[in-house]
Protein backbone atom coordinates (compact mmCIF):
# COMPACT_ATOMS: atom_id res chain seq x y z
CA UNK A 1 0.00 0.00 0.00
CA UNK A 2 2.98 2.83 0.84
CA UNK A 3 5.29 0.68 -1.43
CA UNK A 4 6.07 4.06 -3.75
CA UNK A 5 6.48 6.27 -0.65
CA UNK A 6 9.87 6.72 0.90
CA UNK A 7 11.55 8.15 3.71
CA UNK A 8 11.45 11.72 1.75
CA UNK A 9 7.55 11.92 1.31
CA UNK A 10 6.35 10.22 4.80
CA UNK A 11 9.15 13.27 6.16
CA UNK A 12 6.79 15.64 4.29
CA UNK A 13 3.85 14.24 4.82
CA UNK A 14 4.44 14.41 8.94
CA UNK A 15 5.86 17.96 8.67
CA UNK A 16 2.27 18.56 6.48
CA UNK A 17 -0.15 17.16 8.97
CA UNK A 18 2.04 19.04 12.34
CA UNK A 19 1.43 22.20 10.35
CA UNK A 20 -2.06 21.64 9.62
CA UNK A 21 -2.95 19.97 13.03
CA UNK A 22 -0.83 20.82 14.97
CA UNK A 23 1.46 18.73 17.62
CA UNK A 24 -1.16 18.10 20.62
CA UNK A 25 -4.02 16.75 18.14
CA UNK A 26 -1.83 14.46 15.67
CA UNK A 27 -1.81 11.49 19.00
CA UNK A 28 -5.36 12.55 19.12
CA UNK A 29 -6.11 12.08 15.39
CA UNK A 30 -4.03 8.56 15.24
CA UNK A 31 -5.87 7.06 18.26
CA UNK A 32 -9.34 7.84 16.78
CA UNK A 33 -7.52 6.21 13.34
CA UNK A 34 -6.61 3.44 14.95
CA UNK A 35 -9.97 2.84 16.92
CA UNK A 36 -11.36 2.92 13.50
CA UNK A 37 -9.84 -0.07 12.04
CA UNK A 38 -9.79 -1.45 15.17
CA UNK A 39 -13.88 -1.64 14.86
CA UNK A 40 -13.78 -2.08 11.28
CA UNK A 41 -11.98 -5.54 11.53
CA UNK A 42 -13.96 -6.51 14.51
CA UNK A 43 -17.23 -6.30 12.25
CA UNK A 44 -15.79 -8.00 9.08
CA UNK A 45 -14.60 -10.89 11.43
CA UNK A 46 -18.15 -10.82 12.64
CA UNK A 47 -19.27 -11.16 9.19
CA UNK A 48 -17.19 -13.46 7.95
CA UNK A 49 -18.31 -15.54 11.29
CA UNK A 50 -22.10 -14.88 10.63
CA UNK A 51 -21.64 -16.08 6.83
CA UNK A 52 -19.93 -19.12 8.08
CA UNK A 53 -22.68 -19.67 10.43
CA UNK A 54 -25.58 -19.72 7.63
CA UNK A 55 -23.23 -22.04 5.00
CA UNK A 56 -23.51 -24.49 8.06
CA UNK A 57 -26.92 -24.34 8.74
CA UNK A 58 -27.42 -24.47 5.00
CA UNK A 59 -25.51 -27.70 4.47
CA UNK A 60 -27.69 -29.20 7.17
CA UNK A 61 -31.03 -28.59 5.99
CA UNK A 62 -30.07 -29.10 2.20
CA UNK A 63 -31.28 -32.67 0.88
CA UNK A 64 -27.83 -35.09 -0.18
CA UNK A 65 -29.61 -35.65 -3.22
CA UNK A 66 -28.80 -31.91 -4.11
CA UNK A 67 -25.38 -32.26 -2.69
Amino acid sequence: MLGGLGPTELIIIGVILVVLFGGKKIPELASGLGAGIRNFKKAMSEDEEAGKEKVARLEETTPKQLK
